[in-house]
């Protein structure tokens, strides 16, 4: 990994183009050196001091940020007592592959806090890595909801429960108290209130700000003082990356080669990085199309500077025609 000076971007002012305004092109699908459809969506780029240095449409509305609120839902359950470390914390922070690992670990949590696999409120799912779902229906398994990306979090949230007396059966309450303290920790990380409060994909409460209030929030973790919550959250999730995402995974990669770095990523394409030196940034594709994360962030890590290997390998998202590779998505800014 090397930081250096990359070609600049416009500056654009945060909101720009205005409510109800079309967003920027982030990326384009080019086939056969056709562009054959684009992918538009916010980014927003914070310096080292916090303020905005380049910002892609509109990054002061709320979005919801999906999975990229995970690191701030761990910080509420060790705000509500639970003495997590290592990889239970990093996997109280995850949406996991899925892989044996993944699974061996929630099923230790689970008989170590005595939580039934019934007590969890995820959806039954199958590993999110689709090379890991194909072994898993390859070997005759069926969808649990341990095996959902977010089994993770729900575990520690139902340890938190039994460790302060509060009913388990109804954790995932936007009034319960846990969901208190997570609402607290969202709101203190991004510095806005929560805009609205919707229901994620696995069930939990899921708390919207703008895309600056999430790149703000990473950087508030990675800036914290040294055992604070939130730098317990996010040095096990740096040091333990494998079991933030998986083997196969980008926000893996890049945690494991970029030191300092903290990142997560989040249903319908949004993506949140912060530096060790408070560099940040948050983007969200506005069609939630996953294949262009890649390419957007790899161009996003380098306006933070961050270049090498690892830049490239996230960018790189071939496109295939009669398995040959015939063009990529790209980004355009």
């Amino acid at each position: 990994m090397s930081t250096s000076p990359v070609s600049p971007v416009p500056r654009i002012s945060p909101g720009a183009g205005g409510s109800g305004a079309v967003a920027p092109v982030l990326a384009e699908i080019v086939r056969s050196g056709f562009v054959e459809g684009r992918h538009r969506g916010s980014l927003v780029v914070l310096a080292p001091d916090g303020t905005v240095e380049t910002a892609l449409g509109d990054v002061t509305a709320p979005v919801f940020p999906r999975s990229t609120g995970k690191p701030m839902q761990a910080v509420a359950t060790l705000r509500a007592g639970l003495d997590l470390s290592g990889e239970r914390l990093a996997v109280a922070a995850a949406s996991h592959s899925g892989e044996d690992f993944h699974l061996a670990l929630v099923r230790r949590m689970l008989a170590e806090y005595g939580i039934a696999p019934g007590e969890l409120r995820t959806p039954p799912d199958l590993p999110l890595d689709p090379r890991e779902a194909e072994s898993y229906l390859a070997a005759g398994r069926v969808r649990e909801p341990i095996t959902m990306n977010c089994s993770g979090k729900h575990t520690a949230w139902l340890a938190a429960c039994g460790l302060n007396g509060w009913d388990r059966a109804g954790y995932l309450d936007p009034d319960h108290p846990i969901q208190r303290l997570v609402r607290e920790a969202v709101e203190e990380a991004a510095g806005e209130s929560v805009a609205a409060v919707g229901t994620d994909g696995c069930g939990a409460p899921l708390m919207a700000v703008s895309l600056t209030g999430l790149a703000r929030s990473f950087r508030s973790l990675v800036m914290a003082d040294e055992g604070t919550a939130g730098r317990r959250v996010a040095d096990a999730m740096r040091a333990h990356p494998e079991y933030v995402a998986g083997t196969r995974r980008a926000d893996t990669w890049l945690m494991r080669e970029v030191p300092g770095a903290l990142s997560k990523m989040g249903a319908e394409a949004v993506q949140a990085v912060a530096l060790a030196d408070g560099r940040a940034l948050a983007f969200k594709i506005d069609d939630g199309a996953s294949r262009a994360l890649g390419p957007v962030l790899g161009r996003a890590l380098e306006l933070i500077g961050v270049t090498g290997p690892v830049v490239e390998r996230i960018r790189r998202t071939p496109l295939l025609g009669g398995g040959v590779e015939v063009g990529e998505i790209k980004a355009t800014f």
